[in-house]
């Protein structure tokens, strides 16, 4: 798996632009991927130094259309903290 297949995409919220000043970015994350595979892809993909990494998944919501029920895909959440002395990742800088 690379590191692309790891990381899906940046969520892009108020409360994760919020995190954004303190250095903590917001992303979907491969369901089967832990944090020593996600720190290590963000650090090979952005070049940054990541201190933590907190993960959750997030079941997916059962939805209804008439008579026919249907379920969201679960998804894996990853809040990245990056170091002090670590450079921001400029894909947020011009959102926030």
């Amino acid at each position: 798996m690379t590191s692309y297949d790891i990381i899906r995409k940046p969520i892009i919220t108020e409360k994760s632009m919020s995190g954004a000043a303190e250095k903590k970015y917001t992303f979907e994350v491969a369901i089967g991927a832990n944090k020593v595979q996600i720190k290590q892809a963000i650090e090979e993909i952005f070049g940054v130094k990541v201190e933590k990494v907190n993960t959750q998944r997030i079941l997916g919501k059962k939805k209804r259309m008439g008579a026919n029920e249907g379920k969201r895909a679960d998804w894996k959440k990853a809040v990245v903290t990056l170091k002090a002395d670590s450079k921001t990742i400029e894909f947020f800088e011009g959102m926030a």
